[in-house]
């Protein structure tokens, strides 16, 4: 029986793959890998909402732009990245120039007292009165007052270079910070997501120990957005993934991997566990009162619905998530705004 699901679930993943190529070919789409894992999505109709923007955006304007498939699927845009790291390499590297000169012209003016002092000197030698004396002093008191004054500018440019590279360096981070988090919702984003759920599954799997990962997705949000707009759709976003950061627990990741999906992965939590982790999401959405913030204009409440899988060693991420999605799946299906686990016995139910 293993064999026969493994052989049903690579023939599904043909056919995802290639679907997803055929529009990659048809809208005349990039295909680098975040393209792609976009129009992957996109194949499986794990989320029909997100499915229907995209049809609806191509039937309007004949196409979608990558950005906004990117935006949509909780990608960051790839082009902003790069010009705010290009951005920050060319001030750090103006910044190193500057440092550069300063520590260039402080050699120079060291070198020139050097050959003053050593002028000096041999006046002493053939020093042969007070007069002479005094003279030596005053230009030994004259080149140490440049000194001084040079060295009380050096280390005053020296102090604004250090406090321009701390600046640089908070920037460095938040753009490391920025790499990992949706723009709209600062949860982990898609890219972000997928890596730790990787690594949460080795280590779950190393240590024997429970990993649960949850999906969620708004009910109806494609509604939402049509009665209230988009803007009044993000508000919505951000409120719903203020509710997750709520009720997650700082080893948990919660992302948004869609445009209304989000996930949470729950290390080492067992499925009744993180049944209540979801609820307790679940009912704080539900309680919420939504409100369009530019006009004041009531939209009212919302629920979301949930789907639960526990990981199974040996799996690979792909059959986890679909695990997880079969169970949102049949949330909607058996009424949404309630949360199903892969135990229930009605993921499976059609």
């Amino acid at each position: 029986m293993g064999t026969v699901n493994a052989l049903g679930d690579h023939k599904r993943t043909i056919a995802y793959a290639n679907r997803a190529l055929e529009r990659i070919r048809h809208l005349g789409q990039p295909g680098d890998p975040r393209g792609y894992g976009a129009w992957f999505a996109y194949a499986t109709n794990r989320n029909p909402s997100q499915n229907i923007i995209v049809d609806q955006t191509i039937a309007r304007e004949g196409g979608i732009s990558p950005a906004d498939l990117e935006k949509l699927y909780g990608y960051a845009p790839a082009d902003a990245m790069s010009g705010k790291v290009d951005d920050l390499a060319a001030s750090v590297a103006g910044e190193v120039e500057q440092v550069i000169a300063l520590i260039d012209a402080a050699v120079r003016k060291v070198a020139a007292c050097r050959s003053n002092i050593g002028h000096v000197a041999r006046r002493l030698d053939r020093a042969e009165d007070r007069e002479d004396l005094r003279a030596i002093v005053e230009t030994l008191l004259q080149a140490a007052q440049g000194m001084e004054a040079a060295n009380g500018s050096l280390a005053a440019s020296l102090q604004a270079s250090k406090q321009e590279f701390g600046k640089a360096r908070q920037q460095a981070e938040a753009l490391r910070i920025g790499a990992r988090a949706d723009a709209l919702t600062s949860l982990a984003n898609r890219e972000h997501f997928d890596r730790e759920l990787e690594r949460c599954m080795a280590d779950a799997a190393g240590a024997d120990e429970d990993l649960c990962l949850l999906l969620m997705d708004i009910d109806r949000f494609n509604e939402t957005n049509v009665m209230f707009g988009h803007v009044a759709g993000d508000e919505v976003l951000r409120a719903v993934a203020a509710s997750l950061r709520q009720h997650v627990q700082p080893n948990d990741v919660a992302a948004r991997v869609g445009g209304d999906e989000f996930a949470v992965i729950l290390p080492r939590l067992p499925l009744h566990s993180a049944l209540i982790v979801a609820d307790h999401i679940r009912c704080r959405v539900m309680t919420m009162q939504f409100t369009k913030r530019s006009t004041g204009e009531r939209i009212g409440r919302l629920t979301i619905s949930g789907g639960i899988a526990r990981y199974r060693p040996g799996e690979g991420a792909w059959a986890f998530m679909q695990r997880a999605d079969n169970c949102l799946s049949a949330a909607k299906r058996h009424g949404r705004n309630r949360v199903i686990c892969d135990d229930d016995g009605l993921a499976d139910v059609a």
